[in-house]
């Protein structure tokens, strides 16, 4: 029998303030240990009689394709801090991509999906799955209810959107979308990466399930890669069995442990992000050399008033904005950046900037002046409001001085 010893959360995280979930959920004492310690093990002792157990099973740690202590403990703090009844931690966000279409999908199903979204999003529903299993996706503006009405058809079984698009900043209504899905009988799925529990929970507006990339805001700092499917009991284990433990997309013990640790302090870091964020977007939008810019909390967004009632907390930290001039102008500023570092990601302590690539795949459901400049899609970090502000502005001096 395992010698293995574990104390299951002494708290119910469901008569806990926020930031006492955060520290609380999902620890398990192991060894004597007040903290989760990194458990690197890929097998656990058997009992003495195994013929009982179920080969596949995921609640008790066998062998870590199937579960392990680290992922347990960070699946039990996500689902406390989502409001779900479970979830998944996976490889990467990609992975929990891949695994919700797996899953939730048939050959000869159809999915309306947002024209504007990560990458690997498009070549997911545009390529893979149409070419290679007969699932066909429809994309559209999925802020456009009267668009995303129009493409449902008698074989729709899901609509998939993003909180907050990436990398245009565009906010979809989620209740609106939850009730046009259940209306016609399919699911909403929701990546909602950009707005992690402490900003947003889409659940608690409809949402059937949600997809986070942990290796952004819930990590938080740079140094681990995983994903994560939240939602029902029953809608997450098939997510569980087929695509963690049959086709292998398991977080490892070290990137849990890691996840664990850095969700801790997310509420304290969204605070700050926020912040951090309105400083820079009333910024950039009071700046004359910038033609555009776009960031929920400001009045001049499209959907400043949804954004408004939807995320009261803040929304987000994200910035997409362009100077006047094209794609040349933007990487000079970029170079001219001294605080903000130019590099891929998000969600990091440290502030990140980046100019999307003009052959990205939705180019053409960007606005005519992001297209025209091209657009730069700024991370607000954790550093002082003050000195990210003086650093656009230093950047902007060099590259159009007055």
């Amino acid at each position: 029998m395992s010698t293995t010893s574990e104390r299951p959360d002494r708290h119910d995280p469901a008569t806990l303030h926020e930031l006492s979930t955060a520290v609380h959920a999902g620890n398990r004492s192991v060894g004597g240990a007040i903290r989760t310690p990194i458990v690197m093990a890929n097998a656990y002792d058997l009992p003495e009689d195994p013929s009982t157990l179920d080969w596949s099973g995921t609640d008790v740690p066998l062998y870590t394709r199937n579960s392990g202590v680290n992922q347990l403990g960070l699946q039990a703090k996500l689902a406390a801090l989502e409001h779900a009844e479970d979830a998944v931690a996976l490889a990467s966000g990609v992975a929990a991509l891949h695994a919700l279409f797996l899953t939730t999908l048939r050959s000869g199903d159809h999915v309306v999906a947002t024209d504007v979204g990560y990458v690997a999003l498009r070549r997911l529903l545009g390529e893979i799955l149409p070419e290679r299993y007969g699932v066909e996706s429809t994309f559209v503006n999925t802020s456009d209810l009267a668009a995303v009405e129009a493409a449902i058809r008698p074989n729709t079984k899901l609509i998939h959107t993003e909180t907050i698009t990436n990398p245009t900043i565009r906010v979809a209504d989620i209740a609106a979308l939850a009730e046009i899905a259940h209306r016609h009988g399919a699911l909403l799925s929701v990546d909602s990466t950009f707005t992690p529990p402490g900003w947003y929970r889409p659940l608690e507006d409809g949402a059937d399930l949600v997809i986070h990339s942990l290796t952004k805001y819930i990590n938080g700092h740079g140094d681990a890669l995983g994903g994560a499917v939240l939602g029902s009991k029953e809608l997450v284990a098939p997510v569980r069995c087929d695509a963690m433990v049959d086709v292998g997309g398991v977080i490892s013990p070290f990137n849990a442990w890691l996840i664990l640790r850095g969700s801790v302090t997310l509420p304290l870091r969204l605070r700050q992000h926020i912040a951090g964020a309105r400083a820079v977007a009333e910024a950039l939008d009071a700046d004359p050399r910038i033609a555009l810019v776009r960031h929920p909390d400001l009045k001049s967004h499209p959907q400043h008033e949804l954004a408004a009632r939807q995320f009261p907390n803040g929304s987000g930290a994200m910035i997409a904005f362009s100077l006047d001039g094209g794609p040349d102008v933007q990487n000079q500023f970029v170079s001219n950046l001294r605080l903000i570092t130019s590099a891929v990601s998000l969600g990091h302590d440290e502030s990140l900037i980046v100019q999307v690539s003009h052959d990205e795949p939705h180019v053409e459901a960007f606005s005519d002046i992001f297209q025209r400049n091209g657009l730069l899609r700024l991370s607000i970090g954790l550093e002082d409001p003050a000195d990210l502000v003086e650093d656009v502005q230093q950047a902007l001096d060099l590259t159009l001085p007055r």
